[in-house]
């Protein structure tokens, strides 16, 4: 038997949406957060209108429908770029 890891197209497309974000929005900026000190609240609130909260719980509760391989998938694309802000989404 043989187990098929590749992503889906759902999941891709998930992927290139989470890179995206993390090089765009959050790698410019995540290291002035860290040196004033600060929580990046306008990266989570960004994140939150991503739907990336919801990714694993199914939209008839206000998710996004998604599974665990949708929520390790985004949280892989943002840790590439920054682990605390990735981890928030755990």
């Amino acid at each position: 038997m043989t187990v098929d890891l590749r992503l889906s197209a759902e999941h891709e497309a998930l992927r290139k949406t989470v890179e995206q974000f993390a090089r765009d929005e959050v790698a410019p900026v995540i290291g002035d957060y860290y040196a004033r000190g600060e929580f990046p609240l306008p990266l989570v609130k960004s994140m939150a209108d991503l739907g990336l909260f919801g990714l694993p719980f199914p939209e008839e509760y206000g998710g996004m429908g998604g599974d665990f391989i949708a929520l390790c998938v985004a949280i892989e694309e943002l840790a590439r770029v920054d682990s605390s802000i990735a981890i928030t989404l755990e």
